[in-house]
């Protein structure tokens, strides 16, 4: 009885594993003969298992193809054990990140049109950043509020800025909408943000994006020091903090395929 349970609970495992296997953005959907085949089961068990997955909410039946796709109720819980791994992975690697540039590390998460700091991990330097743990930034002159809309097109930028006066916190800071876009599109490109002068003056700080494992962004990790000190390397160092969100990300399910740059320039009239 046992061993059947076991099996039973391999078999769903089996299954899920399948579906999860399309790309989150495939509308296509798996029948019963074809997941059958592909996890190894016989056809009759995998009926009654996807039944049973279906009544559940973990997958839904596509009324038309009659096939089956991961539910919502699967991405719910997968998003919810994603913010606990989030931050349960976070620590180690943002230490790892503070030994590497010698800066202190943040990570942050977006807030409307802010950037709220949940973690901070402290460098051993005489002069360093303060920690903003609890405090929220504004998005338009931070590296890390950059980072956490680079999968945001031009327009869903103006749009959430649109309502918004863009306080020039420093002497580099953007001034208009189009301006931070530019700069958000540019630093898309290449993976990692860099801030001089932007959210204070004669401070340097670059940042990359956290995904999940569907490929969002739900986090911004950025270092952050005094320009005197990161200015002339911010490049090679915010090539570290890529790397770092990466390793991450990998932790939250993230197959580390490039997400595509969504942002694109308005069109003249």
């Amino acid at each position: 009885m046992a061993e059947e349970g076991t099996n039973s609970v391999w078999r769903v495992i089996a299954i899920l594993t399948a579906l999860g296997e399309w790309d989150p953005g495939d509308q296509r959907t798996m029948g019963v003969i074809e997941t059958a085949r592909v996890v190894g089961r016989e056809k009759s068990q995998v009926s009654r298992t996807l039944k049973t997955l279906a009544e559940s909410g973990l997958v839904d039946r596509d009324p038309d193809t009659l096939g089956y796709r991961l539910g919502w109720r699967f991405f719910s819980l997968a998003a919810r054990a994603g913010d606990h791994q989030l931050l349960a992975c976070a620590p180690e690697i943002m230490r790892g990140l503070v030994r590497t540039v010698g800066e202190r590390v943040h990570l942050s998460v977006r807030d409307g049109t802010d950037a709220l700091t949940l973690l901070s991990e402290n460098a051993t330097r005489s002069v360093q950043t303060v920690s903003l743990v609890g405090h929220a930034t504004p998005v338009h002159a931070t590296s890390c509020g950059q980072a956490l809309l680079f999968d945001m097109s031009a327009n869903d930028i103006r749009e959430l800025l649109g309502r918004v006066r863009l306080v020039a916190r420093g002497p580099k800071a953007p001034r208009t909408v189009e301006d931070f876009i530019g700069r958000v599109q540019r630093a898309a490109a290449k993976g990692f943000s860099t801030c001089i002068d932007e959210f204070d003056t004669d401070l340097a700080a670059t940042a990359a994006p956290v995904r999940d494992f569907r490929g969002r962004i739900v986090a911004a990790i950025n270092i952050s020091g005094p320009k005197f000190r990161i200015a002339h390397d911010l490049e090679s160092a915010g090539r570290q903090v890529k790397a770092a969100a990466g390793y991450l990300s990998k932790n939250l399910g993230w197959d580390g395929l490039e997400a595509p740059v969504k942002i694109v320039p308005r069109k003249s009239s």
